[in-house]
This record gives structure tokens, sequence and C-alpha cells, in this order.
């Protein structure tokens, strides 16, 4: 990355997630949003990878679709107007990466959010779809209009994974105030 470093939690993520992704990749947006998440991963898979990117609302499918067509990616991705906790049903394939972004859509209708017993499920279809050698990043928003169940049952869920298959990562922005966004990183080992 050229010129100034962005340490918003997002464009961390993708900076460690890209180590991950080959040209050809199967990638995951669990929630797509407004693209951001779904664009990278199709940069990164290039012409002949996939990514997947659900939402459970119809306004930020059709924001991330939008925002696809115009950096010329929208063959690149199928787009999901579903839960995120229903991505077995509909992804067949092992997946290279796995990117989650907890909380509710940026812009968006603030009542609208993850819910911690969906969330934590959708994880754990995730780590079901995740190859050998593969990262699922969570961005997990705790504080404002968001509640604290989500994260501390995401964590409760992660710390438990056997650590023979599974190296979880849990980053802070230490002197930061406010509850700021939590990335987590978790690799798959064997």
């Amino acid at each position: 990355m050229e010129g100034k470093r962005s340490y918003q939690i997002t464009e961390f993520c993708h900076r460690f997630v890209a180590d991950y992704i080959e040209e050809g990749s199967c990638c995951i947006d669990a929630t797509c949003g407004n693209g951001g998440d779904t664009e990278f991963l199709c940069r990164m898979a290039g012409e002949r990878g996939r990514v997947y990117a659900f939402d459970i609302q119809e306004e930020a499918v059709r924001k991330t679709g939008d925002r696809l067509e115009q950096a010329g990616y929208r063959e690149r991705a199928v787009l999901y107007c579903t839960g995120h906790e229903k991505m077995a049903e509909y992804i067949h394939q092992e997946a290279a990466a796995i990117m989650f972004n907890f909380g509710y859509l940026p812009g968006g209708d603030h009542t609208v959010a993850t819910q911690a017993e969906t969330s934590v499920e959708a994880v754990r279809q995730g780590l079901g779809l995740l190859k050998p050698g593969g990262v699922m990043s969570l961005c997990i928003y705790s504080g404002g209009d968001t509640g604290y169940d989500e994260k501390q049952a995401l964590l409760g869920f992660l710390k438990d994974l056997d650590p023979a298959k599974w190296l979880v990562i849990s980053c802070r922005y230490y002197n930061r105030k406010n509850d700021p966004p939590e990335p987590v990183f978790v690799i798959r080992l064997t």
C-alpha cells in the first residue's frame, strides 16, 4: 500500500487477509454492507476467483452490486440477500478467506444490526467452509447502538476453538476510547 497507511479496522483487516488470497480463490463476505470488503475480495481473487457476499438488507446488496459494477468486478461475485447464518446452504466449496463486519450498515438503519445468536452460527458455518491455511477476519463493534452481547458471544465461542486446528488472534486499539472495534483473525491450521 503506497502513501499514508490507514489504521481503520477494515483496512487493517484487508492488509492481514491479503496474504491468504491467491488468484482464483473462493472468498466470502459474510456481511457485505456497502461493498468495501466484497470489492477488496474480488480484486484479490482476480478474474478466476469467486466471491460470495451476504446481507439481510436489500439496500446493502444493491449498494454492493452497484459498487462492484463501477469497479468492473460484478461478474466475480454472487450476492445473496439472506442472513450470513445460512451461508453453508449456498456455498459448497472451501474458502481461502471469509470476512465479517458485525453491527449495523454504515449510513443505514441502526436498529437493524447483527445479533449474537445468528453471528455465532455464521462464524461456525464459516469455519466449516474455511480451507486449511485459510483465514477469517471479524470486525467486532460493541459500543454505541450495538450491544455487548454479540461481542461476548463471539469471543467466548472463539476462545473454545481447538488450538491444534485453529489459531485465534484478537487485537485491540488499546489507547482509543469509547468502545473501539476489535479486529479478530482465525486461521485454520489443519
